[in-house]
């Protein structure tokens, strides 16, 4: 094989790896997303699972939380570098899995929980430096945590959301086996058919991702019908032009997705730490602009499905 037909054929590999060029972000194309995939080479010649490398990730961020507790700025940096590689090993985790077909829905429910276990040692730690370290908070104990309750609320909220914005496009992009776009009517079917007695973990493990469903689709009443009036006029097979009309109007907006991901979110992080020297910093940005960005996108997200609800009825 030519070195040009063995680049070609990586290169197309490697795209083979991404979601689509409608949902990545800049930096990930740039970063993250050829080290994930450099990464899932490694593993899947070694004979690595995709959950094996999401729960290495998960002591990597919890190492990076530990390390962000101490007010010293080297032990800061190596949080830093260990969340850098945490994210790297998330990205990894997907890139495997859609370049070996290990596609599962417990793999899914994973990915999402090891960033939430990440952010939990990181808000912790946050709030026990704090109580340490400021003289404000050390007075006021409550204050901190309090903050990084309602902070961790909101993350879950943030992050659920642009997460199902970005499978809904997807949904519309490459179909039904392009996405991982969930229905919580069907998710209680499937769980309703499992045992607790046989099937205790699977059962469990679908009652928490259900209600996470649950939640997404109570805050995007307007997308549900938009779901039900599709379903009731075109059945499973949606016209390629609806699709593609959906997608112009869906795609502004994956860039807001990307916002409430994980790159926003780590570069402030580290600046409150790292620059600053003020952790609390991290929860006012996330309490004040990602709450602003989340609530823009989910108003024009639930304009657009308004108006399309409308063209279908006519």
């Amino acid at each position: 094989m030519s070195d040009n037909s063995k680049k070609g054929k990586d290169d197309s590999e490697y795209k083979s790896t991404l979601k689509s060029m409608d949902t990545e972000e800049t930096f990930d194309l740039i970063f993250y997303r050829p080290i994930g995939y450099r990464w899932a080479l490694l593993a899947k010649r070694l004979g690595v699972t995709p959950n094996v490398i999401t729960i290495a990730s998960i002591f990597l961020g919890v190492g990076a939380g530990v390390a962000f507790y101490f007010n010293n700025f080297w032990i800061n940096l190596l949080g830093v570098f260990l969340l850098v590689w945490a994210d790297s090993f998330d990205s990894a985790d997907g890139q495997l899995a859609r370049m070996t077909k290990q596609y599962s829905r417990i793999g899914r429910i994973l990915d999402g929980v090891s960033g939430d276990i990440w952010f939990a040692a990181i808000y912790v730690a946050i709030c026990l430096r704090e109580n340490v370290t400021s003289d404000f908070f050390s007075a006021h104990h409550w204050v901190i945590w309090v903050m990084a309750v309602v902070t961790g609320f909101c993350h879950a909220t943030q992050a659920a959301m642009a997460d199902y914005y970005r499978q809904f496009h997807l949904y519309f992009l490459k179909g039904e086996e392009g996405s991982e776009l969930e229905s919580a009517a069907r998710l209680w079917e499937r769980f309703h058919e499992l045992s607790w007695k046989k099937n205790f973990w699977s059962k469990l493990t679908l009652a928490f991702y259900t209600n996470y469903t649950v939640g997404q689709e109570k805050r995007t009443p307007w997308m549900q019908k938009l779901r039900a009036a599709l379903k009731a006029r075109y059945g499973k097979v949606i016209p390629q032009s609806f699709r593609d009309a959906f997608r112009e109007k869906s795609k502004p907006l994956m860039k807001y997705t990307n916002i409430l991901s994980f790159n926003t979110r780590s570069f402030a992080l580290f600046a409150a730490i790292l620059i600053f020297q003020m952790p609390w910093l991290y929860f006012a940005f996330e309490l004040t602009v990602l709450n602003i960005v989340l609530i823009y996108m989910v108003v024009r997200h639930e304009k657009i499905c308004k108006d399309f609800v409308a063209e279908l009825q006519k």
